[in-house]
């Protein structure tokens, strides 16, 4: 079996097993419904539960699989994650950021309940992250080394992170970006939080000062920036059906994008570029890593 084939093999078997893992975690933290405040808990478990891709948590469970660990060990860094990328959606489609009607398929925090519930839901899956870090599963991981994720996800999430890259994407409509401050905003943005989704993956097994976390950070990085670009191009080549989302949204807020900065072939051939550069940093982490190596061909791959 070819590198590649084998690495495809390896992700089929694997993504169904992460997400129904990061599924069940999910629902294990979340509040049950009918606990008071029922409303805000019943909104929060909308938001989170059922649908996505689940990439962030996917990528801490493969990340700790390839140093050693199994998926059950990871539960704490990988509801973590979700629950900031999900609170930032939540908070990303309400009228006074993207204004967005649909989210995986179906109908927006804000449009299932009201702005009111879906600013407070947001803030309460924010919460509930960090939480996670505490007291979920998080393979050897001692104090010390809890303490440093807490730390990571805090900028990953925050005005260094992905909140930042989002106010630079709303400075940015209407006005024209070069490449560099493109992918500063993107790296911000959609970058930060895939980022440290690996690192609190692999910060499970050992410390941050291992070459093999420097590797899979570079990787994280690499990726996390083509995920945006293929983001940009199926926005524009990909239909609502397909995406669980409005396509060609960003065209109509006159958004900064890849396709509109280098053209569509030039944008896919970037992100490839990425891709390539991603699985090369990998080279020295042997058959444990094609999980990675496998999601990093599919950030490219997929369609929605």
């Amino acid at each position: 079996m070819s590198p590649k084939n084998r690495t495809l093999d390896r992700l089929h078997q694997q993504l169904p097993l992460y997400r129904a893992q990061a599924e069940a975690a999910l629902d294990g933290v979340l509040p049950p419904e009918k606990t008071p405040p029922a409303r805000l808990h019943e909104a929060m478990r909308y938001s989170v539960l059922g649908g996505g891709k689940r990439l962030r948590p996917c990528l801490v469970y493969a990340a700790g699989e390839a140093l050693g660990l199994v998926r059950e060990q990871l539960d704490g860094p990988a509801c973590a994650v979700e629950l900031i990328h999900a609170y930032s959606l939540v908070h990303d489609d309400l009228p006074a950021m993207d204004d967005d009607d649909l989210r995986r398929g179906k109908p927006t925090c804000h449009k299932a309940y009201d702005d009111a519930t879906a600013i407070l839901v947001g803030d309460a899956l924010q919460a509930l992250a960090f939480r996670c870090l505490v007291t979920g599963p998080a393979g050897d991981a001692d104090a010390a080394r809890r303490l440093s994720m807490i730390e990571h996800l805090s900028v990953a999430a925050g005005s260094r992170g992905m909140v930042g890259g989002q106010a630079m994407d709303l400075e940015a409509e209407g006005r024209r970006l070069d490449l560099a401050e493109l992918e500063n905003l993107h790296i911000h943005k959609t970058g930060a939080l895939i980022r440290v989704s690996v690192l609190l993956g692999a910060l499970c097994s050992c410390d941050e000062s291992d070459q093999r976390v420097q590797a899979l950070d570079h990787y994280a990085k690499c990726i996390g920036l083509a995920f945006q670009i293929q983001d940009d191009v199926l926005d524009v080549e990909g239909n609502t059906d397909e995406l669980g989302k409005t396509s060609g949204a960003d065209e109509k807020r006159d958004k900064a994008t890849y396709p509109a900065l280098l053209g569509l072939r030039e944008a896919k051939q970037h992100a490839g570029v990425l891709i390539d550069d991603a699985l090369d940093t990998l080279s020295g982490l042997g058959p444990g890593a094609d999980t990675l190596r496998g999601i990093a061909r599919y950030i490219v791959e997929r369609r929605n």
